[in-house]
């Protein structure tokens, strides 16, 4: 079967298409998923990228999605057929992360889903939601979890609540689209007026262009008369987290969950201290965590924004597409 691997030197020009040995029949507790789509996320594109190592021929690509093939004995939660999404962290399935390193990511640790079929322990898989396509259902596993894991189990949102999100990417957009559905009023930023109105006509209450307006925290700010939002989805790092603890309130919460300014920075401590903010690290969540979200994504009806698709064999492509800044919400790959 066909798979995408890394090669060397480690870079978007020498991800190649591959065939590879195809996996077999699954074992006892395992399932086999044929994969008919990922997407792309910012981890993704440094590992092909080459900014973050990995052994030569590893298959990239966290996200997967596709149906069961074939189960394995003991499996009940699973059936022939059924529509499936794997997980970001695969031994991560309740309660505290058990390793705190990536060293059990798919396509990163270990080979991802840039592949046909795999074979894997059914906990690695969750069900997608109802009615969604592969692609939609492929761009919940990182960028999905990340914003719900944010918004609903550190976040504790709740309908009246304002929230503040950092640019129109996948992990923005779909954070979006969860806080409406939840009740909330939500501020959005871009460099883009034209990203901005995409985001008006998805129900973003208030828009600010950080390139036109630096001191944009205030002006969020200024826009709750003057409270502070409740919630922050800081993607920035170092770059913006001094203005986004601005906008946000006394008592507010901000989730860290990218660093595209830099991996270091100064932090406004005596800001952060007086405002008595919640700063809080997150990477993505565990499989109970997407189990939850699949149901609340079943119960609102909400759906995916997916900005462009690409072929398995494109995926460099794709990469160059993201590297570009023009998309609004997700980039997928069809297998």
């Amino acid at each position: 079967m066909k798979a995408i691997k890394v090669g060397r030197p480690q870079n978007l020009d020498h991800l190649k298409l591959a065939d590879i040995e195809d996996p077999g029949q699954p074992g006892g507790g395992q399932i086999r998923v044929r994969l008919h789509a990922s997407s792309l996320n910012y981890h993704d594109y440094a590992v092909a990228a080459g900014a973050i190592p990995v052994p030569d021929g590893r298959i990239p690509m966290s996200d997967g999605a596709g149906v069961v093939e074939a189960i394995g004995e003991g499996v009940t939660e699973f059936a022939v057929g059924d529509h499936v999404i794997s997980g970001f962290f695969p031994l991560w399935l309740d309660g505290t992360d058990p390793h705190g390193n990536f060293s059990y990511v798919p396509g990163d640790g270990i080979d991802g889903y840039a592949r046909e079929a795999v074979v894997t322990p059914y906990q690695w898989f969750t069900h997608a939601p109802k009615g969604w396509s592969h692609a939609e259902a492929a761009t919940l596993p990182c960028a999905g979890l990340t914003a719900w894991r944010a918004l609903v189990v550190e976040g504790g949102i709740k309908a009246g609540d304002s929230v503040l999100l950092l640019g129109t990417g996948g992990v923005a957009i779909i954070a979006l689209q969860m806080a409406k559905a939840m009740g909330a009023t939500v501020a959005i930023t871009s460099s883009s007026d034209a990203k901005l109105e995409r985001a008006r006509s998805l129900g973003a209450d208030f828009t600010v262009n950080y390139k036109s307006d630096p001191e944009w925290g205030r002006t969020v700010r200024n826009w709750t008369g003057k409270r502070g939002v409740d919630h922050v989805l800081e993607i920035g790092g170092p770059g913006t987290l001094a203005q986004s603890i601005v906008a946000c309130r006394i008592g507010g919460h901000i989730s860290m969950i990218g660093i595209l300014t830099g991996v270091k920075g100064e932090v406004p401590t005596l800001a952060l201290m007086a405002k008595q903010i919640k700063l809080q690290g997150i990477i993505v969540g565990s499989r109970q965590h997407q189990l939850d979200m699949v149901r609340g994504l079943d119960a609102t009806g909400i759906r995916p924004v997916i900005d462009k698709t690409f072929p398995l064999a494109g995926l460099a492509d794709a990469f160059r597409y993201e590297e570009t800044q023009q998309h609004f919400g997700k980039i997928c790959v069809e297998i």
